[in-house]
């Protein structure tokens, strides 16, 4: 009775902490949340009072009109979609295509590309940013789509976490497949890729959100409004009026607006994420 006492009472523990993690953590981000939200619709005497004011006394809706009239707002979402959807359909072919010739083909040399693509995870992007600069601007692509595009398509972590799935699929079937005639197209086709619809949609959402938030290479990059994205055009709007003291109703509103199509993107195809970043992760 005492060990089964004791097992209850450490499964019970294990269950509060549990509770006590999720807790800090929906505190971590929804505190922050929150507060954007209602900044969101603060009129500037609420935002800049002391105490802060946690509940607006007037509601202020006008500063979504501002944040997508003060700047080309538009035109940063245009921007934004056109080079995420670019970045990531680059990403997704060559991280696709690269973990298949790891896995499936032979070739010499093949453990020395992987512990190179490995190694350039191990790199901050940052710096590889004087190095890119120069050569970009050497070119004559900067404030170019192409300038903000090009450096941005390397895809060491899709090769990764693609080629550790294609690692887990059944060698039985692959070898079934290859005894039936199957080309490399028709074996990535018709069996590789249906097999690996998860991790694919983990691939695709992850690079996604990651190029959509990107804001250190397009903000070098862009010298205008042109090509700017809706990251760096936050910047911009914290600067339309005196730099010292920033108006944040618009700007916590045009950060809301820049979160919403990415986010919708991501609570509809989460479980699918979730579900192929583990798949993805089984076999090293």
């Amino acid at each position: 009775m005492s060990y089964a006492k004791a097992f209850r009472d450490r499964q019970r523990a294990a269950t509060w902490l549990g509770y006590g993690a999720m807790v800090c953590v929906l505190i971590i981000v929804g505190v922050p949340l929150f507060w954007i939200v209602i900044t969101s619709f603060k009129a500037r005497p609420d935002i800049y009072t002391q105490p802060a004011v946690y509940w607006p006394r007037s509601w202020h809706p006008e500063n979504y009109r501002e944040a997508t009239t003060l700047l080309p707002f538009w035109t940063f979402l245009r921007n934004s979609v056109i080079i995420t959807l670019i970045i990531s359909v680059v990403k997704f072919v060559l991280g696709v295509l690269s973990a298949y010739g790891l896995v499936f083909l032979r070739f010499p040399g093949k453990t020395a590309v992987f512990l190179v693509i490995i190694a350039a995870l191990m790199v901050p992007n940052q710096i590889t940013v004087i190095s890119n600069y120069a050569l970009i601007s050497q070119l004559g692509w900067r404030n170019t789509f192409a300038g903000i595009i090009v450096p941005l398509c390397g895809v060491a972590f899709g090769t990764f976490l693609m080629r550790n799935h294609f690692l887990s699929l059944p060698a039985e079937i692959i070898e079934a497949a290859r005894m039936d005639g199957a080309g490399w197209w028709r074996l990535l086709t018709r069996v590789v890729l249906p097999m690996s619809g998860p991790t694919m949609v983990a691939f695709a959402v992850v690079t996604l959100v990651n190029e959509w938030n990107e804001y250190l290479w397009p903000f070098l990059m862009a010298d205008d409004t042109r090509v700017a994205t809706l990251p760096v055009g936050l910047t911009l709007l914290q600067n339309t009026e005196n730099p010292s003291v920033t108006n944040w109703g618009p700007v916590m509103a045009g950060t809301l607006l820049t979160m919403l199509p990415i986010l919708i993107v991501f609570l509809a195809l989460q479980r699918h994420m979730i579900k192929g970043l583990t798949s993805g992760a089984v076999k090293g």
